[in-house]
């Protein structure tokens, strides 16, 4: 009877150790799948986040296409919501090589990123002073400054889809002297 006790004791015993190795075994496979999602998210973060941090670098260095490299063919920019969002590659570079032409010492300072997901956000100190022709309008000479955020949405395979931003265009237009169509 003692050995057959043993016996069962010792198959008990064993199948538990079975039993717990298979969990552990797919508890690891679990922990290792969620590692691997979670450092698919943080690349693509991190891959999102650089290329945002370039764009905007290239918009300080007056870049165009540079600006707009990463960019799906389709991207919109919303801005902040307030006018109609400009909509494909070629719109939204016209729409920069007239801001860069009519304010040639646009720049960024302090400029900082996070990301989150397929969406960064770059904020910083924004600055330039209108020399050329925007938009039919003559240049003050009166320069601009304000504190930004520009948003971008990316897609899987790290193309900008969307921008928006916070900075409200009325607030540059008042400091530009610009007399906007009533």
């Amino acid at each position: 009877m003692k050995k057959v006790l043993f016996a069962f004791l010792g198959s008990a015993l064993l199948l538990a150790a079975c039993n717990n190795a298979s969990e552990t075994s797919a508890s690891t496979e679990k922990k290792d799948s969620s590692a691997t999602t979670m450092n698919d998210k943080e690349t693509k973060e991190i891959r999102n986040r650089k290329i945002a941090m370039e764009s905007v670098e290239a918009f300080n260095n007056h870049n165009v296409d540079a600006v707009m490299k990463d960019a799906d063919p389709n991207t919109v920019d919303y801005g902040d919501g307030t006018m109609t969002p400009v909509k494909s590659v070629d719109s939204v570079k016209a729409g920069i090589k007239a801001w860069l032409t009519a304010m040639p010492d646009t720049k960024g300072e302090d400029l900082k990123a996070v990301a989150e997901g397929d969406w960064v956000m770059v904020w910083g100190k924004w600055s330039g002073t209108w020399k050329a022709e925007f938009m039919g309008m003559k240049p003050t000479g009166k320069t601009y400054k304000i504190s930004d955020v520009d948003i971008f949405k990316f897609s899987d395979d790290g193309k900008i889809l969307e921008h928006h931003n916070v900075q409200s265009p009325m607030t540059i237009a008042m400091q530009l002297g610009m007399k906007m169509p009533k």
